[in-house]
């Protein structure tokens, strides 16, 4: 998230509250109802849904990002993902809400705001096709590009599912 919203909530002192949470513990299960953004002060966590049992991660999140069930918070709904710390973590919590009003008083943070909401999508959309049109390399090439720390950051089973391959085909990739 770029400074200029972060730099005005914490310029205004926002934040609600703080959270931590354990390794493999859940911020977010399915069915829960969120309206709040995290702010990850430290740790990593993912995102994910569950196919017949199967994990599918969709998204991470690492120091200084914003996380959020994304679903739940537009729709004010019951999510249909999970947030899992992937590493002991701390988080910052401010409410939709506040979130609003900060908004309707600065079009300036509302224009970035959108923008924000703009380069999600368009990383979603990117992501799909890349899941559905390109080879197993090509999808680990584009997100080494894109995002070198998720490699530092996160376990490699969590990449595989990330990337829809298995652990044994990321660890082939990595080594050539």
């Amino acid at each position: 998230m770029n400074n200029l919203l972060l730099n005005k909530i914490n310029e205004d002192n926002l934040w609600e509250k703080e959270v931590s949470l354990k390794r493999n513990e859940f911020l977010k299960v399915n069915g829960d109802i969120d309206t709040n953004l995290y702010l990850i002060k430290n740790g990593s966590l993912r995102i994910f849904v569950l196919d017949e049992a199967e994990e599918n991660t969709i998204r991470f999140g690492y120091q200084n990002n914003i996380i959020t069930a994304l679903d739940s918070y537009i729709t004010e709904k019951p999510t249909e993902y999970y947030i899992q710390a992937i590493k002991a973590s701390e988080l910052k919590v401010i409410k939709k809400s506040t979130i609003t009003t900060l908004l309707a008083n600065s079009p300036e943070l509302q224009q970035f705001w959108n923008t924000m909401l703009e380069q999600i999508i368009v990383q979603q959309l990117e992501r799909e096709q890349d899941i559905l049109t390109t080879s197993p390399l090509k999808r680990y090439q584009r997100v080494l590009e894109r995002s070198p720390q998720l490699f530092q950051e996160v376990p490699n089973k969590y990449i595989a599912s990330y990337l829809r391959m298995t652990p044994e085909t990321l660890s082939r990739l990595k080594k050539s």
